[in-house]
């Protein structure tokens, strides 16, 4: 990957990109299309390990604004047929071949999707700069300045750039949301970490409920496999060589623990949990693959204003459970690219845009928050502007949205968020299919 292995970054730009990831690299492409100077600036080098691996259907109409579609196509990643849930033992699963989608969910490798996103805008006219770390952000000045540590070469040498605008995609980091002291942590009982590790040779679901070796899986379908226990909840995602399975728990249950501890917490769950156990009977765990993020669940106060944008995972994360981290991030990629766009053509609506796209984002958030969760009206929720995001969303797509909910007994509130807005979704697809047992 070129992505400017040496060479040196400008003085100055149009806007400044703080984060290679899915959020970064969709808005620094969409940016370069319109014409923008646009400085990339990722502080590892990719490929980089990365969790998120269950992409839904909804992500193409973004990957197709951006250009980067095709490439997702030709690179092959598994096809997923829907998802099965066992959640308190009752199992349900969901078919997206029901909700007349034209083109399939995807299981992907992140490091390789992400990797894939990041050349592609740099090919749409992007600078990247890869293991240059953004250090801070001077808002207050004409023009924003970024200092950063520029890392390649082995040497850390420090630097800066000025820009018209900054943009953090800086992930869980959340460099401007941490300057500005406007990250918060969710109520506690609903704060999460995850703890996660990848397998070889582990069998997988198909959409029949039945289990396949790992062999099939260019044959078969696989379904996003996910079960609760007592302490979360643990996903199993079947890639092309190896299978991603991970644990969300409440943060108290593993506090204590240090990170061997963890790890061993991790693998005996596993033995222990239903089903898993019969999938993972014949696999081998990857050693040195495991992996934990802390902190699931939070949420920036501040997200927009005239010279900056907080998108992604800067802006705010909720538990995944519903595949929304890269979906979130294509959709702020989107509403920040038009609002940037849009505000460097007139200066003087600046304000303006900022504000709708936050008023956007808060929607966004607020939906994801309420479909995983099961809660709204606090903690960063505003339930008036879920009902309009919903009001908005093409009715198969929320349709799609409430079937899921259904599968995991967390989210009568989000019914209820539709029934509120006046929406009245099909009553066959709205639900997920309840199924008597697994052969696995």
């Amino acid at each position: 990957m070129s992505t400017k292995p040496g060479g040196e970054l400008p003085p100055a730009c149009d806007v400044v990109v703080i984060g290679g990831g899915p959020a970064g690299a969709s808005v620094a492409a969409l940016l370069a299309k319109q014409g923008v100077e646009v400085v990339l600036l990722e502080k590892a080098r990719h490929p980089r390990p990365q969790v998120g691996e269950s992409l839904i259907p909804h992500v193409w109409k973004y990957a197709e604004q951006t250009g980067a579609a095709p490439l997702i196509e030709q690179e092959g990643f598994v096809s997923k047929a829907g998802g099965i849930t066992v959640w308190n033992g009752r199992i349900h699963r969901i078919a997206f071949a029901e909700f007349g989608f034209s083109r399939p969910a995807l299981h992907v490798e992140r490091d390789v999707f992400d990797e894939l996103l990041l050349k592609h805008a740099e090919s749409a006219g992007a600078q990247v700069f890869q293991q240059v770390a953004a250090q801070q952000a001077e808002l207050g000045l004409d023009r924003p300045r970024v200092s950063y540590l520029d890392r390649r070469g082995g040497d850390a040498r420090e630097g800066s750039l000025t820009c018209r605008v900054v943009i953090d995609a800086s992930g869980s980091s959340a460099l401007l949301a941490g300057q500005f002291k406007s990250k918060r942590l969710i109520d506690s009982r609903m704060r999460f970490l995850s703890l996660w590790g990848y397998f070889d040779n582990s069998r997988f679901v198909g959409a029949d409920g039945r289990s396949y070796p790992a062999a099939d899986i260019g044959k078969v379908r696989p379904v996003t496999f996910v079960t609760s226990f007592e302490d979360g909840w643990i996903w199993h995602i079947a890639l092309r060589k190896l299978t991603s399975v991970g644990l969300v728990i409440n943060t108290d249950r593993a506090r204590a623990m240090d990170k061997a501890e963890r790890e061993r917490f991790f693998l005996d769950t596993l033995k222990r949990a239903p089903y898993l156990e019969r999938l993972l009977e014949s696999a081998e765990y990857v050693e040195d693959s495991f992996c934990e993020r802390p902190d699931y669940s939070y949420y920036s106060t501040r997200l927009c204003g005239e010279n900056f944008y907080c998108i992604g995972d800067a802006a705010s994360f909720v538990d995944p459970i519903y595949s929304h981290g890269v979906l979130n991030a294509f959709y702020n990629a989107a509403m920040t690219a038009l609002a940037v766009g849009e505000s460097l053509k007139d200066p003087s609506r600046r304000a303006r845009h900022a504000q709708l796209c936050e008023s956007r984002m808060r929607q966004f958030y607020g939906f994801s928050r309420s479909l995983a969760l099961g809660e709204f009206g606090g903690d960063g929720v505003d339930a008036e502007l879920v009902r309009r995001f919903m009001r908005q969303v093409p009715k198969v797509e929320l349709e799609l949205m409430l079937a899921a909910s259904t599968m995991s007994e967390r989210s009568e509130n989000f019914h209820r968020l539709a029934r509120d807005a006046g929406l009245a979704p099909h009553a066959a697809r709205a639900g997920a299919h309840f199924m008597e047992g697994l052969a696995l």
